[in-house]
């Protein structure tokens, strides 16, 4: 991980296509585009590696759950359980459809704890979003059972763990909608792009009709077509797909290599005694971006942080105090600072997410240390790593 590190002559094809036609739009310019179409080859292709029946790709992650949001009837005042380890993009998902994030608690996964999720479902809630945190999963098959029991959407974030598995089952695919991310540090890239994923007909359609402003794709005349519903723009261009495309089909080679490399950086990371790993349900299915680790204590694991990087061990992260992915350095959420009027602001009461109860999870984060699993590490530069790893924590 990233895709961007194996960018090749493949995806220099893939784009030529693109630009020998001259047809960048996804949709419709038939005669010019002479049978190119990129986008609607990555649909089949990913659906078909995933499992899944339909597959609509569109310009992001954040667009992805928009979408799945939309086509699952998500909106105004709904609540939606949304864990508290997720990039910011989870909870913008949710504000934009006009519903209301309710934080739930992650346990030693790194995602959505089944229990803390029932926990928090009241007559309002209408979805339960899983986010399969650094390449592996939550307990999808248990929250699954939840929803289905308590009637519940469930809306898988995928975004950071595409090819990973559960028991044999593409993530994103035990859910009413998965959402994927192919932005710029994705596992796979389309430099911006994103897809939703169901096997139910009528989500797909609702789907592809609101990421093209209601257009209902009927017929081979744009300026023709039907408009069941208000949409919004949420394209992908050929470009970006033909990009995608050729990811995509390295997907298997990325994943060997993760697993490989993240074997690799375990093993330094296990000499020491204090060290405990992450929780992962099915490590066979885990897409290895990430090695996740716990130290005792906060205490510890901020001198780890600091002996890892002062021993220039590259792409380390200390969640608690990031400002993109843990509410601690949500300020701009807590103060609910947005451009134009919030539809949450006029619940009566508005939600107050300065005051969450998240100890559980704060015990959890501030002991963890994650390290990205790169793609281009040669032997030699795996063996420095390892030494470099073992001294920082020993020292």
């Amino acid at each position: 991980m990233p895709g961007f590190e194996i960018f090749g002559d493949e995806e220099r094809t893939e784009v030529g296509h693109v630009l020998d036609t001259g047809v960048l739009f996804r949709y419709g310019f038939d005669d010019l585009r002479d049978g190119v179409w990129k986008a609607r080859t990555f649909e089949a292709e990913f659906s078909k590696r995933l499992g899944a029946a339909y597959c609509h790709l569109c310009s992001s992650g954040t667009a992805a759950l928009g979408i799945a949001m939309a086509a699952c009837g998500i909106g105004a005042g709904d609540e939606v359980i949304v864990p508290t380890f997720t990039f910011i993009a989870t909870i913008e998902g949710v504000l934009q459809a006009g519903a209301v994030p309710v934080f739930a608690d992650i346990d030693e996964t790194l995602c959505l704890d089944p229990e803390s999720v029932r926990s928090r479902i009241t007559g309002r809630t209408r979805a339960v979003v899983p986010v399969h945190m650094c390449g592996s999963m939550a307990r999808i098959d248990e929250l699954a059972s939840l929803c289905a029991e308590s009637g519940l959407r469930l809306i898988e974030d995928t975004a950071q763990a595409v090819g990973a598995s559960f028991r044999g089952q593409s993530l994103g695919t035990f859910g009413d909608m998965g959402c994927y991310s192919f932005d710029p540090v994705k596992t796979i890239t389309c430099g911006e792009g994103g897809a939703v994923v169901t096997d139910d007909e009528d989500l797909y359609h609702r789907a592809e009709q609101y990421a093209d402003h209601g257009h209902d794709h009927v017929g081979s005349d744009r300026g023709a077509e039907g408009h069941p519903i208000l949409g919004t723009n949420h394209r992908i261009s050929e470009l970006g797909a033909a990009v995608g495309l050729a990811q995509l089909r390295k997907l298997d080679w990325i994943l060997e290599t993760q697993r490989k490399n993240k074997d690799r950086l375990r093993e330094a990371f296990a000499s020491c005694g204090e060290v405990t790993f992450r929780e992962i349900p099915d490590p066979e299915g885990d897409s290895a971006t990430f090695l996740s680790v716990f130290a005792p204590d906060e205490d510890t694991a901020r001198a780890w942080t600091r002996a890892l990087a002062d021993a220039h061990v590259p792409g380390c992260f200390y969640w608690y105090e990031n400002n993109w992915h843990y509410p601690r350095g949500w300020e701009h959420l807590k103060a609910m600072r947005t451009p134009g009027l919030s539809p949450v602001t006029l619940l009566d009461p508005p939600p107050d997410f300065s005051a969450m109860d998240i100890e559980r999870s704060d015990r959890i984060m501030s002991r963890t240390i994650s390290m990205l699993v790169k793609l281009s590490w040669t032997d030699a530069e795996l063996g420095d790593l390892q030494d470099r790893i073992r001294k920082a924590l020993e020292g």
